[in-house]
């Protein structure tokens, strides 16, 4: 009865999705005076969230987090608020039927009814969280590649402002040399200043949301020796110093504490391995005085 059960709801849930789909077409036929456009080719990102349209929709408050935690992963496969809620429904999903069926197939010490719903919401709930925590890690590793950058891109910053060029030049070379995260959040900047906005007000978003203390510190600096009229240079070398101090600080700890870390590794790999090859003809001596 649960093969049924499950083979009748998935046949269910595509009648759903169908039908919706057709309602979709049938308002842009409408709306275009009865004829489709020709869309050009999507992605399957954009496919399944236009599936998924109906039952991905989120809060405004809850939308424009999810916003902000694409933009600072860096916008990964230029996903939506609403696209990233659908492939999280539909990895819940697709691992919900991977659960039910190791459920019904493996032999948990339970009847069927039992396991197979168990492993299906267990299996859920992992497909549901799992690009939430893929979407942390990419934010913690763009944050790291600003982090490592910061120093390089400031001296950067320094020799061109000090050279006798403006400030949104120095940021275009940083773009130009560097090609990761940094040079990224830069490129958005200028973007931004083209288009009319405030040049501080546009640093100061970038350093809110890339959560990197040491480019908040940075942008403020920038910003207050722009309203108190001090030179940038000056400023940009004394920020560019302090930074390398602090990344030889937390290199020094790292190397510190590198050596408490290599006991867990040499106690749990190493030295049985010795064991077996000190005791080992031992114990085989041991074994055969026995026979």
């Amino acid at each position: 009865m649960l093969p049924i059960a499950i083979a009748s709801g998935v046949i269910c849930g595509a009648i759903v999705f169908a039908y919706f789909i057709a309602i979709d077409q049938y308002r842009a036929a409408a709306v275009n005076g009865g004829t489709t456009p020709a869309a050009p080719r999507r992605t399957f990102v954009k496919q399944l969230e236009s599936l998924l349209r109906p039952v991905s929709r989120l809060p405004a408050r809850t939308a424009i987090q999810v916003r902000q935690k694409l933009s600072q992963a860096g916008n990964p496969g230029n996903l939506t608020p609403a696209g990233f809620q659908a492939l999280r429904y539909s990895l819940a999903a697709l691992l919900a039927i991977v659960g039910l069926g190791l459920g019904v197939a493996l032999p948990l010490g339970v009847s069927d009814l039992a396991s197979a719903p168990l492993a299906g919401l267990v299996f859920a709930a992992i497909g549901y969280m799992a690009p939430s925590l893929w979407l942390e890690q990419r934010i913690g590793q763009r944050r790291r590649q600003i982090q490592r950058s910061l120093a390089e891109a400031t001296d950067l910053l320094t020799l061109v402002v000090e050279s006798g060029m403006s400030l949104d030049e120095g940021l275009l070379s940083i773009t130009e040399r560097f090609h990761n995260a940094l040079g990224d959040e830069i490129g958005k900047v200028l973007r931004e200043i083209r288009l009319g906005r405030p040049r501080m007000s546009a640093l100061e978003h970038m350093a809110d949301a890339a959560g990197v203390p040491d480019l908040h510190h940075l942008v403020e600096s920038i910003v207050q020796s722009d309203q108190m009229g001090v030179p940038i240079a000056r400023l940009l070398r004394v920020q560019a110093t302090e930074m390398r101090r602090r990344q030889r600080q937390g290199a020094q700890e790292r190397a510190a504490q590198a050596s408490s870390r290599m006991v867990f590794p040499m106690v749990g790999c190493i030295f049985p391995v010795l064991w077996v090859v000190l005791l080992g003809p031992a114990v085989i001596q041991v074994l055969k005085s026995l026979k």
